[in-house]
């Protein structure tokens, strides 16, 4: 519980506030180099001005009648002296605001002193220069609480040292320095709002954007999720219709042999229900209390979490099928060495339909797999003799999702009738060189 008194809370925060006087509330400005010419150039300008403004008031007397028969003199400075001392403030008070980007607060600082310094009669001499010094320090100073304290300081002192005969401003420009900054305020919220207006439109269009690519993605995601399921499903089922009408055709007079077929079956169902898996994980994440039931059994979470298949395990697909019958060479040349998962999962989906269409309608070929290794290039080739026509021509959708697959790695595929007889699919795709 905090008993502290009131006093006690103000001295508090009035230390935290004179502690993160010094600390910015945020990064210094960087000006641009159009910035620092422009800074360089109205330095300059005011310059000029003001030391033109010196020389041709050097040595005046002022006279100001203040009431019937009562005047008040004020002498401007004269002389070599004079005249130095006075284009020596406007060069300092003009030249200060070539860096009021880059060190607002000691801009300011500078301008108020020299301001300060000025003779009371030619006060004009720094004014205008402490005017830009005052914006440039409320609008880029970085330290906010420093600024807060020595803008309304500055103003204090130079507003109270002028006087009646000399007026810091005159009085035909008053009008002006009311004007002035009416029309920079109108013309600063026109800009603002057509900024903002802007920046809607962008925002809208980004959104759309975003809305699109999303909606893309989607479709795309869907796409490849329904090739993988067709590689699935009909790679598996497949054989596993191969093996049954085996086991049918056998099991009363080699019941053993039947036996070995419906075995091969069930491992083609497991296979297939592996694989399905997988690709049902990417549509859907179980979450905490779904995986805390799943994962009392072993067997399923292994199966959910085990990698996507690549070329490491085209011995066990190849052994797959063949044992529905088929006859397959599997021939590997080149230096093995590791590739990324998407690519290998693609050249292992090249070898699965390239089988699975082997399977389906060339019954009792026989079949080759290379898998060659280049410097440049994975060379993935299936071919096959031809057979016993089998099930009907499908729709080809395999191979187009075998082509989308490889395009996404600058891979091709080819896929055709041999002029030996059989069918030919052969998927090139460049690797990296380091």
């Amino acid at each position: 519980m905090d008993v502290r008194t009131t006093p006690a809370r103000l001295w508090e925060a009035a230390r935290r506030t004179v502690r993160d006087a010094g600390l910015p509330s945020g990064p210094p400005l960087r000006p641009t180099r159009r910035a620092r010419r422009f800074d360089v150039l109205l330095a300059l300008g005011i310059g000029i001005a003001t030391v033109y403004y010196g020389i041709d008031n050097t040595g005046v007397v002022v006279v100001r009648e203040t009431a019937p028969g009562t005047a008040i003199v004020a002498v401007r400075p004269s002389g070599p002296g004079g005249l130095a001392f006075m284009v020596i403030l406007a060069v300092i008070a003009s030249g200060a605001l070539a860096l009021r980007r880059r060190c607002p607060l000691a801009v300011l600082c500078v301008v108020t002193a020299a301001t300060l310094a000025t003779p009371q009669s030619v006060l004009r001499l720094t004014f205008y220069a402490f005017v830009i010094a005052v914006y440039s320090a409320a609008v880029y100073s970085p330290y906010r609480v420093a600024t807060l304290a020595a803008l309304p300081l500055s103003v204090l002192l130079v507003g109270t040292s002028g006087n009646s005969v000399t007026p810091i401003v005159p009085n035909q420009y008053i009008a002006l320095l009311v004007l002035i900054p009416m029309a920079v305020a109108a013309v600063g919220l026109r800009t603002w709002r057509l900024r903002t207006d802007e920046g809607r439109t962008r925002l809208s269009a980004l959104e759309r954007e975003q809305a699109e690519a999303l909606r893309r993605a989607v479709e795309h995601e869907r796409a490849r999720i329904a090739r993988d399921l067709h590689d699935v499903v009909t790679h598996n089922v497949s054989v596993m219709i191969i093996q049954a009408g085996a086991a049918r055709k056998i099991m009363k007079t080699s019941p053993e042999q039947a036996g070995e077929a419906l075995l091969a079956v069930e491992a083609g169902g497991r296979a297939a229900m592996t694989e399905l898996r997988h690709v049902m994980g990417l549509l859907t994440m179980p979450d905490e209390d779904e995986g805390t039931d799943r994962g009392t059994d072993p067997a399923v979470t292994a199966a959910e979490l085990a990698p996507q298949p690549g070329l490491d395990q085209l011995e066990r697909l190849v052994g797959r099928v063949r044992d529905t019958g088929l006859f397959i060479d599997l021939t590997v040349t080149g230096s093995p060495r590791p590739l990324s998962p998407g690519l290998e999962l693609a050249a292992y989906r090249v070898v699965q339909e390239a089988l699975t269409n082997t399977v389906r309608h060339a019954s009792g070929a026989t079949a080759a797999v290379t898998v060659e290794y280049g410097p440049e290039r994975l060379r993935v080739e299936v071919t096959d003799t031809g057979g016993h026509p089998g099930e009907a021509a499908g729709s080809g959708r395999g191979l187009i999702g075998l082509r989308e697959r490889l395009a996404v790695y600058d891979g091709t595929l080819t896929a055709g009738r041999r002029l030996t007889g059989g069918y030919r699919v052969e998927a090139l795709i460049p690797l990296e060189t380091s």
